[in-house]
């Protein structure tokens, strides 16, 4: 049992007793080596570490660190070329009373199966390809039910409903019937948590199981498994490379790197008083919201760029604006028509994807776009690079003394402008065609555009390999061959391959870890600066966008709720919904936890439950009105800025 506390005479707390209770897992030297071309490559090396009945326990580091293996080993899933070289995985399973050490049992035998699933089990990183896409999502719940307990099919339901309902579906009965494709990303992740948790397990084991979400549902979630992990008394271990995340979820911290512990203590310890020059690393490479005017981030590893020759601009653009607009966006509307059904009749409706939204960008400034899933960012940027056609408004990109209509540019005029705006995207795994080298990716935009001989196609990948920080002997390399950070900064070069002077970057860093991104982000801004780009920077990480953007647009619904200055925004935010992000971003500082009761399930994203006068139901018109110089703010149509005060 944990320490019980009572009070002496003067009201003080007096601990009588601080009888720990038996750990129910316990790691002791482990050790996991992988089997390549018939050598041992060792990827966790005298791994100890204990978790207790209810306690949480935060895995921390880099992709690569060993944190993922260390679940696999726990759950007896490691792939075939793995094996447990050393140590234990003492479990005290608590229907036996009996400690056994998973490292020993067979991974394919009943036992290990009943551990699996019944007393531990794991909440996987990317909910999409971790369901089955063919199965039900009440299929795949009630699977794990029937697998481990002794319940009819009708009961076996109706508790899978139950847990639906338990862990936040709107509508339990109808979501069992519906496949994974068919809900969101923060469902999908629930229903990960609801097949996790429908046998009551004694210890759960969460995967990075907010990397991919937005911040707001990443709040959501962490409450979730908070209120699960209180109900049920259970054990926590948190996988993650997130800061944030664990200062507000854990109480013990094991810090790893290259499968070893760095450091490890208690969460106040670890982050009141670091000791390890690798933790002391990962916190400084956070972005902060109370970072210094021109004060970067620092990563673990440094990137060292250089510009070439050929890259060198004679007269760059002024960075952080002031030289008027490059780009002007104007009353953007796009809707959808979604049809659903049967053989028997169907139904279409409209989405509206993108509603009136209109702004500027300077040139040589970062313009922020910031916003939950589904929201229109990505939309909207297809549409500025004319990869989708809207139903109105005017995207008009201003070549210095040239004003471009993007809409009515066709053929060759097209394919001109398009060495003018360039774009990087979010998934460096899947934006690198796997069939072609390096030198190949980059160098096909000069094919396309037919720019110079093989000779100058090669000395310009040459450079841009320098630009990014990589070897240029890497050229003849795959991108399998390369960490996800490589890879997007590989993707950085190919979208400065034609020289572009404005550069839209979707989500370029979500999903690397803390330190990779702190490299990413660093070496965006030394371009920036050093090649005069203008950036249209979309995120859902408010202290990414904090670090890297000027200037700043709240998208909600498709429409822009709510536009300011950096400073201006992050110090007097106005509207419930940029409210509703910054409240729900947790930081990786103690003093400052994320108030888990204030977060409201669907409020801050729903217009018809904002408080007067953001207030928007259905096709009702709306006002951008100007607060003071640069902020503006959406509003009922009719209010004005007096109303706000009010």
């Amino acid at each position: 049992m944990r320490a019980r506390k009572q009070h002496d005479d003067k009201g003080e707390p007096l601990i009588v007793d601080s009888i720990q209770p038996p750990p129910l897992l316990e790691v002791n030297n482990l050790a996991v080596d992988f089997s390549l071309n018939g050598s041992p490559v060792p990827a966790i090396k005298d791994l100890s570490f204990t978790v207790r009945p209810g306690e949480s326990v935060a895995l921390v580091g880099e992709s690569g660190s060993g944190k993922s293996v260390t679940s696999q080993a726990i759950m007896g899933i490691l792939p075939l070329n793995a094996t447990i070289s050393a140590g234990e995985i003492l479990f005290n399973h608590p229907g036996s009373g009996k400690i056994l050490d998973i490292a020993a049992i067979d991974a394919g035998s009943d036992q290990m199966r009943s551990i699996r699933g019944g007393s531990i089990s794991i909440i996987f990183q990317e909910p999409m390809t971790s369901l089955s896409p063919v199965h039900t999502i009440g299929d795949q719940i009630s699977e794990a039910l029937f697998l481990h307990r002794d319940a009819s099919r009708q009961e076996g339901l109706q508790l899978t409903r139950t847990m639906l309902e338990h862990v936040g579906f709107p509508h339990p009965a109808r979501a069992m019937k519906m496949y994974p494709f068919e809900l969101s990303g923060g469902l999908r992740q629930r229903a990960m948590i609801a097949m996790a948790m429908i046998c009551h397990p004694a210890l759960m084991i969460a995967d990075e199981p907010t990397t991919a979400l937005d911040v707001t549902i990443q709040a959501r979630i962490l409450k979730l498994i908070k209120e699960l992990q209180a109900e049920l008394d259970m054990a926590l271990l948190l996988i993650t490379h997130d800061l944030g995340v664990v200062a507000n979820m854990a109480d013990q911290v094991v810090v790893m790197y290259h499968g070893r512990v760095m450091e490890a203590g208690p969460l106040q310890d670890l982050f009141g008083n670091p000791q390890h020059d690798y933790l002391k690393a990962l916190m400084h490479a956070v972005p902060r919201f109370d970072l210094e005017p021109g004060e970067r981030l620092v990563p673990v590893r440094e990137i060292h760029s250089e510009i070439g020759d050929l890259l060198q601009k004679e007269t760059p653009s002024p960075v952080n604006g002031g030289a008027g607009a490059h780009l002007q966006v104007r009353d953007i509307r796009k809707t959808y028509q979604l049809h659903s059904g049967t053989w028997v009749g169907s139904e279409t409706r409209e989405l509206l994807a993108v509603d009136g939204v209109s702004f500027d960008v300077e040139r040589g400034e970062c313009f922020g776009l910031v916003g939950e899933s589904g929201c229109g960012k990505t939309t909207l940027s297809k549409i500025i690079m004319r990869a989708i056609t809207p139903d109105q408004g005017e995207v008009i990109y201003h070549d210095h003394q040239q004003a471009i209509d993007v809409r009515g540019l066709e053929g060759n005029d097209l394919l001109a402008f398009r060495r003018k705006m360039q774009f990087i995207f979010q998934d460096p795994y899947s934006a690198l065609n796997p069939r072609m080298t390096v030198f190949d990716i980059l160098r096909e935009p000069l094919v396309v555009h037919e720019l110079g001989d093989l000779d100058y196609q090669r000395e310009m990948a040459t450079e841009l390999m320098h630009l990014v920080g990589l070897d240029p002997r890497f050229l003849n390399r795959y991108p399998h061959s390369f960490s996800g950070g490589q890879r997007q900064r590989i993707g950085i070069a190919r979208a400065l391959a034609l020289q572009p002077d404005l550069i839209i970057c979707d989500e370029p860093v979500s999903a690397l870890d803390v330190s990779i991104q702190a490299q990413v982000l660093n070496l965006l801004k030394d371009l920036q600066q050093e090649l005069g780009l203008t950036f249209v920077f979309i995120s859902h990480n408010l202290a990414v966008i904090h670090y890297i953007a000027d200037r700043i647009a709240v998208m909600c619904r498709g429409r822009i709720v709510e536009l300011a200055t950096r400073e201006k925004l992050f110090a007097n935010p106005v509207h419930p919904y940029t409210r509703a992000l910054l409240s729900a971003v947790p930081h990786p500082e103690l003093s400052q936890p994320l108030s888990f009761d204030a977060i409201n399930e669907a409020a801050e994203s729903e217009p018809a439950l904002w408080q007067f006068p953001f207030t928007i139901e259905h096709n009702q018109a709306t006002d951008f009105i100007q607060l003071d110089e640069g902020h503006y703010v959406r509003v009922m149509a009719g209010c004005k800025s007096s109303d706000l005060a009010a």
